[in-house]
């Protein structure tokens, strides 16, 4: 039993052309955005007829995934473990905003993000080990209902930070190079997974990346 991931990352935010931390706070998709996540879920359309979504509760990640679920019929399953870090004090705030007010904070965090942590938001561990017992728990369940060989193709739809981990997780790639990994909006990655032996097959790709 084969089972193909398509990791996608939510369209753009309202007001996503300024970058901002935005993290636990719930923004809604942009026009733009909601243009971008059609096109994404066109290109999987291509290549796979999907047997289940699932995705953060905030709502740009819930909108998206409920276009990415509807030309297969299916409502997407919300796990809360999906949502983005908490930024803390950084929420809502520019990166130059962040860098005026918490200059030391936020070098020591861009440097290793490891190991130092947004004030009074997650660190790392916390969002690797919420988010990886997410994915663990997807992935067992479809591997244990296939009981057959066969391909079963499902999605996932979450953030920038969640999917960087998980991509992470999957290569054996150290947390600390966690921003070596780029996600657009939009973006789609594809894994397989052969026996829970993950292969990656496309990469911050899609009609967007």
């Amino acid at each position: 039993m084969v089972t193909i991931l398509y990791l996608i990352r939510h369209g753009e935010t309202a007001g996503g052309g300024t970058k901002r931390y935005k993290g636990s706070l719930d923004e809604p998709l942009s026009g733009r955005g909601v243009a971008q996540i059609r096109e994404a879920s066109a290109f999987i359309a291509k290549k796979a007829e999907l047997s289940a979504v699932y995705c953060s509760g905030l709502s740009r990640a819930l909108k998206s995934a409920e276009i990415i679920a509807e030309p297969y019929g299916l409502k997407p399953v919300i796990i809360d473990d999906l949502r983005e870090r908490s930024f803390g004090l950084w929420e809502g705030m520019t990166f130059d905003e962040i860098k005026e007010l918490y200059p030391a904070e936020f070098e020591a965090w861009a440097s290793n993000p490891l190991t130092h942590s947004p004030v009074n938001g997650e660190n790392t561990l916390e969002v690797y080990d919420r988010t990886i017992r997410a994915l663990d728990l997807i992935i067992n369940k479809h591997n244990a209902s296939g009981g057959h060989s066969g391909t079963d193709s499902i999605a996932i739809v979450a953030h920038g930070g969640v999917n960087r981990i998980i991509l992470c997780h999957l290569m054996g790639v150290p947390l600390e190079n966690f921003f070596r990994i780029e996600q657009d909006y939009a973006a789609v990655n594809i894994i397989e997974f052969w026996e829970r032996y993950p292969v990656i097959k496309l990469l911050n790709g899609g009609p967007v990346g």
